[in-house]
């Protein structure tokens, strides 16, 4: 069992940036992918971005590449996503989320967490 809790939201500007960590509980989580989601109203969940366990390797949505990066610190159980030069259509509720598996697609998780809220306004 994975416990995944997101801090780091907020409200700000058109081209700034934020920083998102989830926390990860439980055991085992270093050998868990991650990954990043976001969700809008009356959207489905949309894949963000990934991280292996093993090999850091990421994968990433094309919309944010070049702005995203993700990273992992094992020893801290936690997962980050620097996001900058953020814009208007990148608001949205961001879940992490744990898979044994390397996937995009959201039947792929196995766990997630409750997500948070990043508004970007003009």
């Amino acid at each position: 069992q994975v416990q995944l809790v997101e801090s780091g939201g907020g409200l700000v500007q058109a081209g700034g940036s934020l920083r998102l960590s989830c926390a990860a509980s439980g055991r085992a989580f270093s050998r868990y992918n991650m990954g990043w989601f976001r969700q809008t109203p009356g959207k489905e969940r949309e894949f963000v971005a990934a991280i292996r366990w093993n090999d850091l390797a990421t994968t990433y949505a094309d919309f944010v590449k070049g702005r995203f990066t993700l990273s992992r610190d094992n020893a801290k159980n936690t997962v980050y996503l620097q996001m900058n030069s953020l814009k208007l259509e990148d608001t949205a509720v961001y879940i992490c989320a744990a898979s044994r598996v390397t996937t995009m697609a959201v039947n792929g998780y196995d766990y997630w967490g409750q997500g948070t809220q990043v508004t970007v306004s003009s």
